[in-house]
């Protein structure tokens, strides 16, 4: 379980290279009025009116996702993996409240596996990271195989042998047709050559 962590610093510092340390600038911790927020960057207003800058999209959702990855100073990556394991815990709860009967009914799950399948990509879009992605798969992947593989599957079967002779047979007929054609046309088509 992630520990929420509160940092509580009294100034932002500058990131300079170290050789022009000297010209580092400590600025108050006061809190502008009004933020401006870009479709990359949102400043998100933390507790003890501080302000943290990170990569998130501009989207009302998103407020939510980068809150938690603040709050617990974690950085993209890592609070898109605890986010997207959140989903997969709602996921999982969804599940776990049905019979597992119902788990091969796609009528029964299609709404938690949409569920997940929606937080996993808006987590990913908030935290401007590409879906669908390695993790996301293997997460996939690994309810597949928690869930669905017993589930009966329909063995696909051939088509009538009528339909079958009938998609055969008429390139097979038409091949003789078209030289047919292509003769006449080029006999009578062409005199003066």
């Amino acid at each position: 379980m992630i520990v929420c962590l509160c940092l509580m610093v009294s100034t932002l510092q500058t990131l300079v290279p170290n050789e022009q340390r000297q010209t580092v600038r400590h600025t108050a911790s006061t809190m502008p009025t009004q933020v401006q927020t870009t479709a990359y960057t949102r400043a998100v207003n933390y507790l003890f009116h501080f302000v943290y800058i990170i990569g998130c999209a501009n989207m009302s959702i998103c407020d939510t996702y980068c809150i938690v990855c603040v709050n617990n100073s974690l950085r993209t990556q890592e609070c898109y993996e605890v986010l997207v394991h959140w989903c997969k815990y709602n996921f999982d709860d969804a599940m776990g409240s049905m019979n597992r009967t119902d788990w091969c009914s796609l009528e029964k799950i299609k709404s938690a596996y949409n569920n997940f399948t929606v937080c996993t990509e808006s987590v990913a879009d908030c935290l401007l990271i590409p879906w669908p992605n390695q993790l996301v798969e293997h997460i996939f992947v690994n309810i597949h195989t928690s869930y669905f593989q017993e589930c009966p599957t329909e063995a696909l079967k051939d088509p009538p042998s009528s339909i079958i002779l009938a998609l055969v047979m008429t390139p097979i007929c038409l091949i003789p047709v078209m030289v047919v054609l292509v003769v006449l046309k080029t006999k009578n088509g062409d005199r003066g050559s």
